[in-house]
């Protein structure tokens, strides 16, 4: 509600200092999508009347120009309700911590990588003990065949292949760890102490 309250006279709804803070942070927003590359923006819930906006912000090169573009595409952002700013702020979030996990995970599979062709059967004892729905003769394989190709200098073919391999060696156990995890929230939401489930 906006306005002055006719009995105490206090200005009724957000103050020019709110307002400003809250354009900011929209447009902020929305130089974040607009950096954003085709495959990542796409799997947000950008609203189809926005896309128009970002597609030409995107296509301005001039500085000035670009500068206004993104301000208008601002605007048009600041016309969606909350919640769809919100969303829109969360899904970038999630993304942003997918990203570190994923890294994360690329070095993993570099580290195991390297100790799987210095250590042999070692540490590849040691993987299979960490990951034991790793397919243990796959993996020997593609170390064989690496170190082959490196004492004929041949082309990293395998040794790329032991990287993927291990990398969704890695995937996969970060899905089967989330997994357990929902799991056990559920099971904790369905568990309330009198055998009821909660909704």
């Amino acid at each position: 509600m906006r306005g002055v309250d006719e009995e105490s006279g206090e200005y009724l709804g957000p103050s020019r200092k709110q307002n400003r803070r809250e354009a900011l942070e929209v447009l902020a927003l929305a130089e974040a999508l607009v950096g954003l590359p085709d495959g990542r923006l796409a799997k947000l819930p950008v609203p189809d009347s926005l896309m128009p906006h970002i597609a030409e912000t995107r296509r301005i090169t001039s500085h000035i120009a670009r500068k206004r573009q993104m301000a208008f595409l601002a605007k048009q952002m600041r016309r969606e309700d909350d919640d769809t700013l919100q969303a829109l702020r969360d899904a970038l979030d999630a993304g942003g911590e997918a990203a570190r996990i994923d890294t994360a995970r690329l070095h993993r599979a570099e580290q195991w990588r390297l100790r799987l062709l210095d250590d042999g059967d070692t540490a590849l004892a040691a993987l299979l003990d960490e990951y034991p729905h790793a397919d243990r003769q796959r993996l020997r394989q593609l170390v064989r065949n690496a170190l082959a190709e490196r004492a004929k200098n041949k082309p990293p073919a395998a040794f790329r292949e032991l990287f993927r391999e291990l990398r969704d060696v890695f995937a996969g156990a970060g899905a089967a760890a989330a997994d357990a995890r929902d799991d056990a929230a559920y099971d904790g939401a369905d568990d309330d102490g009198d055998g009821s489930h909660q909704a």
